[in-house]
C-alpha cells in the first residue's frame, strides 16, 4: 500500500491537465478505480488512526491533542495480522509517525522513520521521498517475502505543507498550487523507482498494489489553505486504485470510504478480521461485482483545535454536522459538486430527510472517552 499524503482527488487520470504523477498515472491504467474515495476524516491524525483502527477516530481511546496519541488498549489492525504470522511492516517520513507520538506503529513487525528528521509541530520542511524508496526497498528484500505473506505500507509527505521545490522537476510556477504540483511529480517520480523494484522481485506477480491518500489539501476553496479543520470535498474525497493480479482495470463510480479498506485488504490476505471493524469488505467489486451502495460519514473529533465535525452522503447528497450538531450545511453534489451553495434551508424536505439519516447514522458511532488532556478554548 502506498499513501501519499494531501494528494488531492483532482490527479491527471481524474481529468487534471497537467501531467504531475506520470507514473502513477501509468500504474493506475492497470487498475481498478474508485472515482468517488472518501479518507474517514480531514487530517492524518484523524484519517490514519481511523484507517489502522479500522473504525472510526471517535471510537478509539486518544488524546485530546491534535496530534492525537492512540492508546495501546486501541485494537489496530496490524496486530491481527501479526497474530496470524502475516509479516507487517510500515516506513514513514514524519517524525509524528515515529514510536511513541502517535501509537500508529501498533502490531507492526518492522516499522522505520527516514533519518534525519525532527517532529515541528508548525510545519513540515523535510523533502523525504529520495530517503522513503531506498529504505522501503531495504525493507521489501527480505528474502521471507518470497514465500510468506505479508502487508507493507509506505507513506509519503512531500507533498504537505511546506511545499519545496526541487530542481529535478518542472518548473509549473510560483503559486501554491503549482509549487504542490512540482511535490507531487517528485514524489511520483521516487514512488516509480519503487515501482520499478518491485516489478524485479519474484513475488510481483502475487501481490497487490494499493494507491491512495490520508486526506485532500486545499487551495483556497471554502476560504481554506492545506487541510483539517473541516469536511468539504476537497479535504475528503481522495484517490484510490488496486492493482490486483487477476482483476481487471475497470472504473467504479460508487462512493466508498477508507472505512471499508481494512477489510477488504483482509480478505485480500486471506486473513481472518478482528471483530471491531466497522467496516465491509469489497474485494469482490475488484473482480467485476456490482458496488454495493453505501452512505459515507466522515468523523472529526472534537480535539484542542476543532469543534467536532461529522459528514454523511448519502447518494448524491451530502450533509454536514457543524459544531457538535449544533448547525448544518446540505450539498447536491451531482450539480454542485464543488459546494458551492448551501440548500439546508431552501430544500427543506431533503433537509429533514438528511438530518434524520445523519442521526442515525452518527447514533451508530459509540464514542470513546478522550483521556490525555480536555481540549480548551477561550
Amino acid at each position: 500500500m502506498i499513501s501519499v499524503d494531501s494528494l488531492r482527488a483532482d490527479m491527471p487520470w481524474a481529468g487534471y491537465p497537467r501531467d504531475i504523477a506520470p507514473r502513477l498515472t501509468a500504474l493506475q491504467k492497470k487498475a481498478v478505480t474508485y472515482t468517488q474515495a472518501y479518507s474517514i476524516s480531514s487530517f492524518t491524525s484523524k484519517s490514519v488512526g481511523g484507517f489502522l483502527g479500522g473504525r472510526y477516530p471517535s471510537e478509539l481511546k486518544r488524546t485530546a491533542s491534535f496530534f492525537t496519541k492512540y492508546h495501546d488498549d486501541d485494537v489496530m489492525f496490524a496486530e491481527a495480522l501479526t497474530q496470524q504470522k502475516i509479516h507487517t511492516l510500515g516506513g514513514h517520513a514524519h517524525a509524528f509517525f515515529g514510536k511513541g507520538e502517535s501509537g500508529f506503529e501498533q502490531g507492526f513487525e518492522t516499522w522505520r522513520i527516514v533519518p534525519g528528521i525532527s517532529f515541528d509541530y508548525n510545519k513540515d520542511p523535510f523533502i523525504t521521498s529520495q530517503k522513503m524508496t531506498p529504505m522501503a526497498i531495504e525493507m521489501l528484500g527480505d528474502k521471507r517475502f518470497e514465500t510468506e505473506r505479508f502487508f507493507a505500507w509506505f507513506h509519503y509527505m512531500d507533498p504537505h505543507d511546506v511545499y519545496q521545490p526541487h530542481k529535478e522537476a518542472p518548473d509549473f510556477g510560483k503559486k501554491s498550487r503549482d509549487l504542490y504540483d512540482q511535490e507531487v511529480w517528485y514524489t511520483d517520480h521516487w514512488i516509480g523507482k519503487l515501482l520499478d523494484w518491485v516489478e524485479t522481485q519474484p513475488w510481483a506477480k502475487r501481490t497487490a498494489i494499493v494507491v491512495t491518500a490520508d486526506h485532500g489539501e486545499a487551495f483556497g476553496e471554502h476560504k481554506l489553505h492545506r487541510h483539517a479543520f473541516e469536511l468539504y470535498e476537497v479535504l475528503v474525497h481522495v484517490p484510490l486504485f488496486f492493482v490486483v493480479p487477476g482483476a481487471e482495470p475497470r472504473a467504479i463510480d460508487a462512493p466508498k470510504s477508507h472505512i471499508d479498506l481494512v477489510p477488504t485488504l483482509f480478505e485480500l490476505m486471506g486473513a481472518e478480521k478482528n471483530p471491531e471493524l466497522r467496516g465491509k469488505g469489497f474485494s469482490s467489486e475488484l473482480f467485476g461485482a456490482s458496488p454495493e451502495p453505501r452512505d459515507i460519514i466522515c468523523d472529526l473529533p472534537e480535539d484542542s483545535h476543532n469543534e467536532r465535525r461529522r459528514s454523511l452522503r448519502h447518494g448524491d447528497w451530502k450533509i454536514i454536522a457543524l459544531a457538535n450538531d449544533f448547525r448544518y450545511e446540505l450539498y447536491d453534489l451531482k450539480s454542485d459538486p464543488d459546494e458551492k451553495q448551501d440548500l439546508f434551508k431552501k430544500e427543506k424536505e431533503k433537509a429533514k430527510e438528511m438530518v434524520e439519516l445523519y442521526k442515525a447514522a452518527s447514533a451508530t458511532i459509540k464514542e470513546q472517552p478522550i483521556k490525555g488532556g480536555v481540549p480548551k478554548r477561550k
